[in-house]
């Protein structure tokens, strides 16, 4: 029997625990590096299955467990995030989440909106299916469960970045990672990839605007950080429409917030506008930030205002090891088409989302991937997306994800020098 008859044969038999771990996890999601309860389950799990090494407290609360497989080889990776996000569930669900928590100082309800609670039950099958197959297995595969994907909370370091500087790409050093994320932009169990740049760079804007505040009724007494931020907004979005060859790159520059004033007839001192800028190349992004500050200056400069830009760099551009890619699809595509219900595998468009998966893959070769989760009678197009309150999961997806990064750590070690 072959490596991938095995794993064929191992995920219909853990698939009705694999649900139930993800309906569990989805029950009790948790907030970046507060991820104690998951935590707990998968290294317990992990240790049950008599993992060589299996650590705790990687990054927080990170989870990283290895298993030397019975025949010599090299080292890979693979990697699920943990964390829920600060989001009340709206799904009516047995098992949907009552949870609430405290992030940055605000009471919120705390949902798996994102799908981590799959991943991570995923990532808990392929564990069984490998260390059972240990005898067999040629080399090691890395189990990495990581907190804080979707950002620690504000003052605290966390995620890939952390469990990096922490050592987790040592003793042993994989020499590729494997990565996925459940979807609602694709019919249930449809697996999407895409070579090289795949989801953008993430980058946090906040703009500061210092005016001169005065009676509304007097307005030529004061300066007005109210109009001049109208302007930057207005402003900002000429920088891709008017500065950017998009023929290279799509990028984004996005005004989420703005606070200032408190009444309708006081001008205020001072605006504050929060925003998000997203790009795909490394010289777009270094432009993107230089033109807004250029921008945000000259325009309050030209009010008689003053402007603070402030740009926080989060993750790097999430880019697919092309030879990696190439070298892996017909796995995928092998994973895609047979099964108890194959559906096929796509080139995805690029992403505009962001991935802190990117920070494992600037270091060695990845390839992270995508396994749609919406049920068949809901057009893609129509499904509630991922961070929404209503993003459901149709788990006859999970088992595609469950085949898909077990078949690609085998094959990849498979064809690694011993």
């Amino acid at each position: 029997m072959t490596f991938a008859d095995r794993i064929a044969a191992a995920t219909a038999a853990i698939e009705p625990q694999l649900i139930a771990w993800r309906r569990d996890l989805h029950q009790h999601p948790e907030l970046g590096n507060r991820e104690f309860r998951t935590a707990s389950i998968v290294a317990e799990h992990l240790r049950s299955l008599g993992l060589d090494e299996v650590k705790t407290g990687v990054a927080h609360t990170g989870v990283v467990g290895l298993l030397k497989g019975g025949k010599p080889g090299g080292v890979v990776a693979l990697r699920a995030d943990m964390d829920g996000l600060p989001v009340t569930e709206a799904v009516d669900l047995p098992f949907a989440s009552k949870a609430r928590a405290v992030w940055n100082g605000e009471e919120v309800g705390v949902m798996h909106a994102c799908g981590h609670d799959c991943h991570v039950a995923i990532l808990m099958a392929v564990a069984s299916i490998l260390a059972g197959m240990r005898a067999d297995l040629p080399g090691s595969v890395k189990f990495i469960f990581q907190p804080a994907e979707e950002m620690p909370p504000e003052g605290e370091e966390g995620g890939a970045e952390l469990m990096i500087k922490e050592g987790v790409l040592q003793h042993p050093t994989p020499s590729a990672i494997f990565g996925l994320h459940v979807t609602s932009r694709q019919p249930a169990g449809v697996i999407g990839y895409r070579p090289g740049p795949t989801m953008a760079s993430s980058d946090k804007l906040k703009i500061t605007v210092q005016g001169k505040q005065t009676h509304g009724a007097a307005p030529w007494l004061g300066v007005d950080p109210i109009v001049t931020s109208a302007q930057i907004v207005l402003g900002l979005q000429t920088i891709v429409s008017r500065n950017l060859d998009l023929n290279r790159e799509p990028a984004v520059v996005t005004i989420g917030a703005i606070k200032g004033g408190v009444r309708e007839n006081i001008i205020p001192d001072a605006v504050e506008m929060r925003g998000t800028i997203r790009s795909f190349d490394e010289g777009m992004r270094d432009t993107i930030h230089a033109r807004v500050t250029e921008l945000a200056e000259g325009i309050a400069g030209a009010s008689r205002a003053q402007c603070q830009v402030c740009i926080t760099k989060n993750y790097p551009v999430t880019r697919n090891d092309p030879a990696l890619t190439e070298q892996m699809l017909p796995t995928l595509t092998r994973v895609a088409t047979t099964g108890p219900r194959p559906m096929g595998i796509e080139l995805v468009p690029k992403v505009t989302g962001a991935e802190d998966f990117s920070f494992f893959q600037r270091l060695i070769p990845g390839l992270f991937f995508f396994v749609g989760v919406t049920p068949p009678e809901i057009e893609p197009s129509q499904a509630h997306a991922n961070h929404s309150p209503r993003f459901i999961v149709d788990e006859r997806g999970l088992e595609v994800g469950v085949r898909a990064l077990a078949n690609l750590a085998v094959d990849y070690l498979a064809a690694q020098p011993a």
